[in-house]
């Protein structure tokens, strides 16, 4: 790379930093938690929703570019290792894609971003399913 050229910004970067990836974070719980056409998604979570506020943020913050929280607290991810306990079909993945595209739109201001980590999630939820529809 040629050092007149800048590195491309980070999507942590472009999002906010920590404080944008809070602001989504907390935004898709938040719809998770009170719209009931994520109550199955809920259903799959704690009565309290504090730890996995911090675990998603956590996460995403590395996800994206930014700081390794998660590892540093827990290691190697693990995703789908992680989630064999909890019962996830299309309908967990779709409520969970859904509940995040709102969190996306209300939180990303650039659509094409949003876009692209919409692509990505989807990857990722798609993976995560361990059950048949």
């Amino acid at each position: 790379m040629d050092r007149a050229t800048p590195a491309p910004e980070k999507p942590f970067d472009l999002i906010g930093g920590e404080a944008g990836v809070r602001a989504l974070v907390d935004h898709f719980y938040d719809l998770m938690d009170l719209d009931p056409a994520f109550a199955t998604l809920r259903r799959l979570h704690p009565r309290s929703l504090d730890g996995s506020r911090d675990k998603l943020f956590w996460f995403l913050c590395g996800l994206l570019g930014g700081p390794a929280h998660y590892v540093e607290r827990f290691g190697h991810p693990m995703l789908r290792a992680r989630h064999l306990p909890y019962a996830i079909g299309d309908v967990e993945r779709d409520q969970w894609l859904a509940c995040m595209h709102e969190a996306l739109a209300a939180t990303v201001s650039d659509p094409a971003l949003a876009a692209r980590l919409a692509e990505q999630f989807f990857a990722t939820a798609n993976w995560m399913r361990n059950r048949e529809a």
